[in-house]
């Protein structure tokens, strides 16, 4: 399903803690009618190899990634730079960084510092480790215990 299918209102909450199936299929429009020039970055911890979330960066978010060797982004919502942890403390310190054959995408190997990546919160609190934490059964959402 994706959000013009959806008749209640999409709110962080419900896009984040339901298990209402509500794919954002305009994002990567949205991202082109932006400001910024960017590519996607696939992040990935480098001991686990987990897909811990998918961002976006921009000249001045790969320069500061690879001068402080810490995960950087450019925010497609706020349209700034998105230095991962410097509020939460949930550092991404980069391991490796990698392009891919076209050169239109980046691959982030990290380790974490701190307790996860993801900006969501388990029931108790707790920082998710990444931000693939439901799978899609049926045309539903199913929480996983990651």
């Amino acid at each position: 399903m994706d959000r013009k299918d959806f008749a209640g209102e999409v709110t962080s909450n419900v896009l984040e803690e339901s298990e209402q199936l509500i794919i954002d299929f305009e994002k990567l429009r949205k991202i082109a009618q932006g400001q910024e020039a960017v590519v996607p970055v696939v992040v990935q911890d480098a001991e686990s190899k987990e897909v811990l979330l998918i961002g976006y960066a921009n000249h001045k978010a790969l320069k500061h990634t690879l001068d402080n060797q810490v995960a950087t982004f450019w925010s497609t919502s706020r349209n700034e730079l998105w230095i991962k942890g410097l509020t939460s403390g949930d550092q991404l310190d980069i391991v490796d960084v990698f392009v891919n054959c076209e050169q239109n995408s980046l691959l982030y190997l990290v380790k974490m510092v701190g307790k996860g990546s993801c900006h969501t919160k388990h029931a108790d609190g707790q920082t998710r480790l990444g931000c693939y934490y439901r799978r899609i059964v049926g045309d539903k959402l199913e929480f996983t215990n990651k």
